[in-house]
């Protein structure tokens, strides 16, 4: 018996699709530079029980499952790079229940966070996880996603206080519950958040909710050199305002907006910022800001508070990845995630800049900074082999100069394939326990094989 034919005795028509433009979909990544590997079918599942389902007929046959939410994981997580079934979870995409006097929300995986927020919006809720794409709330629990709003509010792990996960025989467990904190037992849900599907299938996730802010402004301020624009965040961060985003692009970045979007911002580094809370807050923060950035050669500082023009100016900062990729069609994109102690930022932007343009390559430098998290992005030709090596040359310096500063390889995009080896430099010691916990759930190794642990 074939795939195809084993997957339609155990699921109902139309969940098994096996076309070349679905496969093709899903063989790869949106901002990947992995290479892309053709999945043997594309199972769509409408419900929990048919979740349960492909998993005990994966798991009787050895066959290799790995989830799928929109595709847009940089560390090639959804790539099946050992074939088996793409598990779509697309069509879970409901809310399934709201409780804003308890800020709660009840969601399938497949739900994204923008879906969510409009739906909260009636509520004066949101949900604060943004990772500038529109992506799957169970693809963000999966790698542990933050964004640009982590300074305030958190990770991902913060956000998710239960849920209902499959494990690989098809076994299925709730974790954690609807009160905003615990006591009771292993923190399970901590340890499947961030897992990267190689553990399980979420089915439901419970996630904590916000009330939107009072007032919102947001900023753009200009500065000479990437080294001020860090230390101006590093100094923000320190007055222990209550600043909501604090977004460095660098003025390579800026040009590849401008071109992307239209837009006539100057070419230079710039800090993309917002301040949330009470309006009276809101106004002394942007004062301090403004102070801190002219301490550091500021040379403009344009304050935002009309929703449209701070949804324009947001909309350049989460198209950065689109506009950089546009400057190079044709090549893959690889990106670093570092993330290092606050205090470390400006000297570990600039070492980044210099190990870049060292290596002649036409990179760019962007990030999460108000919590220390940055990313170099550089264009790679996946059909050259010097090239990759070289590429890896230059994001295995970038995270080498974090781990020695106690910082680490990944801030929010997870190991994947890519990241493997780094995560041997960096958590060494506590691979092997990682392992167990992987064979107790996984037994059978069914489990998005190949990804975060580079042995495999």
């Amino acid at each position: 018996m074939d795939l195809l034919t084993g997957l339609a005795t155990v699921l109902p028509e139309g969940r098994v699709v096996s076309g070349e433009e679905e496969l093709k979909r899903h063989e790869g990544g949106i901002f990947t530079y992995h290479a892309p590997v053709r999945p043997d079918a594309v199972v769509y599942p409408e419900g929990r029980d048919e979740v349960v389902e492909t998993l005990r007929f994966a798991n009787k046959h050895r066959i290799p499952i790995v989830p799928f939410g929109e595709g847009s994981s940089l560390e090639a997580h959804t790539i099946p790079v050992l074939g088996g079934i793409s598990l779509d979870l697309g069509r879970m995409d409901r809310i399934l229940e709201v409780r804003p006097e308890d800020f709660i929300a009840r969601v399938q995986p497949g739900l994204t966070h923008m879906a969510l927020n409009a739906a909260l919006a009636e509520h004066g809720l949101l949900f604060p996880v943004d990772p500038g794409w529109d992506a799957s709330l169970g693809g963000m629990a999966g790698t542990n996603a933050s964004g640009t709003n982590a300074v305030k509010y958190g990770v991902m792990r913060d956000q998710v206080l239960g849920i209902e996960v499959v494990l690989a025989d098809g076994t299925v467990m709730r974790t954690g519950g609807m009160s905003m904190k615990s006591s009771a037992g292993y923190n399970l849900t901590g340890l499947f958040v961030g897992s990267e599907g190689t553990l399980g299938v979420f089915t439901e996730l419970i996630l904590r909710l916000y009330p939107i802010p009072e007032r919102i402004v947001a900023a753009r301020a200009v500065f000479p050199d990437i080294e001020a624009a860090g230390r101006a965040a590093v100094a923000m961060i320190r007055t222990g305002m209550s600043i909501g985003r604090v977004e460095l692009v660098d003025a390579r970045t800026v040009g590849a907006v401008n071109a992307y979007k239209d837009t006539y911002y100057a070419v230079a580094p710039t800090l993309f910022l917002e301040f949330s809370g009470s309006a009276a807050s809101v106004e002394s923060d942007v004062e301090v800001a403004h102070n801190i950035s002219a301490a550091e050669g500021c040379s403009a500082f344009d304050v935002e508070a009309d929703e449209e023009a701070r949804e324009k100016l947001w909309e350049a900062r989460h198209e950065a990845a689109l506009a950089i990729r546009d400057l190079y069609p044709g090549m893959g994109m690889m990106t670093t995630d570092v993330c290092v102690p606050i205090s470390d930022l400006p000297q570990a932007l600039r070492h980044a800049r210099d190990t870049v343009e060292s290596h002649s390559l036409d990179g760019t430098i962007l990030g999460h900074v108000g919590d220390g998290n940055y990313h170099a992005v550089f264009p790679v030709d996946t059909e050259d082999e010097a090239d990759q090596d070289r590429a890896e040359m230059v994001n295995a310096e970038i995270v080498d100069y974090a781990l020695r500063r106690g910082g680490t390889c990944t801030g929010e995009h997870g190991i994947g394939v890519g990241k493997a080896g780094y995560l041997q430099k960096e958590h060494g010691d506590s691979l092997p326990f990682m392992r167990k916990i992987k064979r107790i759930s996984d037994p059978n190794g069914i489990m998005n094989p190949g990804k975060i642990f580079s042995s495999e």
